[in-house]
């Protein structure tokens, strides 16, 4: 079930997909730990005017990252693309991944994203500057196409395959449909077909079972676990367990999961400092929270409280509780 990136042998076939304001340095880490074969950061905007805000300065720490460091850059401009990946490399990335998935309108506003999938002209420009620049292997992301009447993921990912990127994820829904409706996962079985470096299967995946349904039937390298693993990290070792033996994996007991939950939150508190730390794990916790039942009450005392220590203290008095 291994593939490789470039110099890079990834050994289990399950990958954490970048997500804006989830995938941070804690939870990359976390979910390696957990049994995801590859972690790819969150996605940091090409333009390196801004890279002095507070978020950007935490998306570009990557020298405590697990190996090998993939880091996720997006954009619309070619040069400013290449200078992003120059720069990131430069900070510790070892993959430098190029998003053209991302369907949020403040990013497809910016002609960035799944915005650039209208026009095949500038994609190629963007692969193959950001290709051309750096030394380490280059990734891709993609979606079906713009639209159900301009689905044109295949030719992009012939495209990408020729000017030399190394490995491409794809999302199964076009553009338009956002996260909504079926994902088309005939369409990346058609793409696999056709290319011979790595595809990792995205979109839908909940559980062990479709993982395995959809990686069978696309005959993908990879898949790529979104939102699947906000609150439940240990989908990856789930997932990885049944396409090794096809049986389910036991849940995590509940003093497994306490201690991952501490764990992760007091990792965002040192990771982010006191302030940010707090309100992040505000939401890292209401997942959680999700994931183990509806326990709106406690999310609402959770939510309110202002101090590191007194987050752990409710968290393991709400674990004692259970």
């Amino acid at each position: 079930m291994a593939f490789a990136i470039g110099p890079y042998r990834v050994d289990k076939p399950v990958i954490l997909a970048p997500m804006a304001g989830v995938t941070d340095l804690p939870f990359r880490r976390l979910c390696h730990d957990q049994g995801a074969g590859l972690v790819v950061s969150e996605m940091v905007t090409s333009d390196v005017r801004l890279w002095n805000s507070t978020k950007s300065r935490h998306r570009l720490i990557h020298d405590a990252e697990v190996s090998p460091r993939s880091v996720q850059i997006a954009g619309g401009d070619p040069q400013m693309m290449a200078e992003a990946a120059q720069q990131n490399v430069e900070l510790g990335a070892q993959i430098i991944d190029i998003n053209m998935g991302c369907p949020a309108k403040k990013v497809c506003n910016k002609a960035a994203g799944s915005a650039l999938l209208k026009d095949e002209a500038l994609v190629r420009e963007i692969l193959e500057s950001v290709v051309n620049s750096v030394s380490v292997p280059v990734t891709l992301k993609i979606r079906t196409g713009w639209s159900l009447d301009q689905k044109n993921g295949l030719s992009i990912a012939k495209m990408a395959q020729d000017i030399g990127i190394q490995a491409l994820a794809i999302h199964g829904r076009t553009r338009e449909c956002k996260f909504q409706g079926a994902v088309e996962y005939d369409t990346i079985a058609e793409i696999k077909q056709h290319l011979t470096i790595p595809i990792f299967a995205n979109g839908d995946i909940k559980d062990a079972k479709s993982a395995k349904f959809v990686k069978d039937y696309t005959q993908a390298d990879g898949i790529m676990i979104g939102r699947a693993a906000q609150g439940r990290p240990w989908i990856f070792r789930e997932i990885n367990h049944y396409l090794q033996t096809n049986e389910l994996l036991a849940p995590p007991s509940l003093l497994e999961v306490r201690q991952l939950v501490l764990t992760h939150v007091h990792a965002l508190h040192q990771f982010y400092g006191d302030y940010l730390g707090v309100r992040i794990a505000r939401k890292h916790v209401g997942w959680y929270l999700q994931t183990l039942a509806d326990k709106s009450q406690f999310r609402s005392l959770f939510n309110r409280i202002d101090n590191t220590q007194e987050q752990l203290d409710e968290l393991d008095a709400f674990f004692v509780c259970q």
